[in-house]
């Protein structure tokens, strides 16, 4: 089977790019905001205007109202197929059409529900998360056309924007019509909008509240202050006991990982400082490449801390506290296994004896890629055809649950993470947008790597 040339691809695509940039136009219109009511009207447009999009690309797409687990309704989904052989592998093709709020429309240098192009990026709520990877889709199916040769399933997601509450179950309920060898999910980024990357990993997560006390009621704290620690003391000290002098994190049974695949280049602290707004006197905490500090070692967060507000305050020494601990596991890691190991380091640190105890919260798998795969190999050949380049893979330390779930779901399929983003997106900020020109080279990219899957 001769593959075609990729100057070919790049020109049916570079023909059809107005009409792909028009469907991202029109998607933006649409202000499909799932927190308003994944099933509301405006959704079923939404996922009505997404299927409509992909028959006109070949797809048999149709739109189904998932259910969440309790049986209430739940988002509308779109899914679809073009067989066009038996015996050819089959790809599934993910993304999700519903997008963030807009809180703040005036905190915007366009209206965000209108497409304006301004320099190479076009600009609007969804643009990028995930209006581009249904663009991606739409593009590289209508340039292979009839030069297709691997079947197709798509799976276009209403709430992934709200935690996807019913994914699993209709993933579940349509198991065989998910089944495929590689899923492509068009839903991360690239490095740059000049450089292509493969998302080679995700975190894991788990949360506990741990509760810590000293006292059994207030007492004054000028007639008691010195022998007794307040809760909110003790919590901060046994909270400081999880890291090490260089600030690494040092829970036994909390594991740690390099990034997937090897390290092609390190995250620059310049912008990453820049990036977060971190103030010049801070040090970045911890050792070793900042991209492995980011994406594969493990972190945790105090992200919430029941203390008494500094307005109103009074002498008194708090009897007891709680605080709740977000922990990013490493991508391999089971999130209980970390969870255990992190509760227990709680309980058999608390600080000069004071009772703890600990509540085990929410847990999600985090993901690795298989480096070593075929469908991984032809995606990074397509990346460095498509953009001229060679690509800079990347972890991600944020989570997304579904990715593993899929991969548990569908232990055969070789899982590829993609997608339209590069670090100027903006994604769920105000003035979100997406590079153009590496728009075009996503489309081409996808082409041509499902013309690669077929062998």
């Amino acid at each position: 089977m001769a593959a075609l040339p990729v100057e070919e691809v790049r020109s049916r695509v570079e023909a059809d790019f107005d009409r792909i940039v028009n469907v991202l136009n029109k998607k933006i219109a649409l202000q499909s905001i799932s927190a308003k009511g994944i099933t509301a009207d405006h959704m079923k447009r939404s996922a009505e205007f997404v299927a409509e999009e992909l028959n006109k690309v070949g797809v048999n797409a149709q739109v189904v109202q998932s259910h969440n687990p309790n049986g209430t309704p739940g988002a509308w989904e779109v899914i679809g197929s073009k067989i066009v052989n038996e015996d050819a592998p089959t790809v599934l093709l993910y993304a999700h059409h519903d997008v963030q709020p807009v809180p703040d429309a005036s905190a915007w240098n366009t209206d965000p529900f209108v497409g304006t192009v301004i320099d190479t990026r076009l600009y609007g709520r969804g643009a990028a998360d995930d209006g581009g990877g249904i663009a991606i889709h739409s593009g590289a199916l209508q340039a292979l056309g009839d030069d297709l040769k691997v079947n197709i399933k798509v799976f276009v997601e209403g709430e992934e924007e709200m935690g996807s509450p019913s994914f699993i179950p209709f993933i579940e309920e349509h198991k065989d019509e998910f089944d495929s060898d590689v899923i492509i999910v068009a839903d991360s980024g690239n490095w740059s909008a000049e450089i292509p990357s493969l998302t080679t990993s995700l975190r894991g997560n788990t949360d506990i509240d741990v509760h810590v006390k000293a006292l059994h009621h207030p007492v004054h704290s000028g007639q008691y202050g010195g022998p007794i620690l307040d809760a909110n003391t003790l919590a901060a000290m046994l909270i400081a006991s999880m890291y090490d002098e260089h600030g690494d994190l040092a829970v036994p049974g909390v594991a740690s990982e390099d990034p997937i695949g090897g390290l092609q280049r390190d995250m620059d602290e310049t912008a990453v400082r820049t990036d977060a707004g971190i103030v010049d006197s801070y040090r970045l905490a911890g050792t070793g490449s900042l991209a492995a500090r980011l994406w594969t070692k493990p972190s945790v967060t105090v992200i919430g801390f029941d203390a008494h507000p500094v307005e109103g305050s009074f002498n008194v020494i708090s009897p007891e506290t709680t605080f709740r601990l977000s922990l990013r596991t490493a991508p391999n890691q089971r999130p209980e296994e970390a969870q255990e190991a992190l509760a227990a380091f709680m309980v058999e640190h608390a600080p000069f004896g004071a009772e703890v105890w600990v509540d085990k919260l929410d847990n999600g798998m985090g993901w690795a890629m298989d480096p070593n795969a075929e469908a991984t190999k032809d995606a990074m050949e397509a990346m460095e055809e498509a953009f001229g380049v060679a690509p800079v893979n990347k972890g991600e330390g944020g989570s997304i649950p579904f990715i593993p779930e899929l991969q548990r779901i569908f232990p055969k399929a070789q899982v590829l993470v993609t997608g339209p983003e590069d670090p100027k997106a903006n994604a769920h900020s105000p003035n979100e947008s997406i590079s153009l020109p590496s728009l075009k080279n996503n489309v081409i990219t996808e082409a041509l790597l499902l013309d690669k899957l077929a062998k």
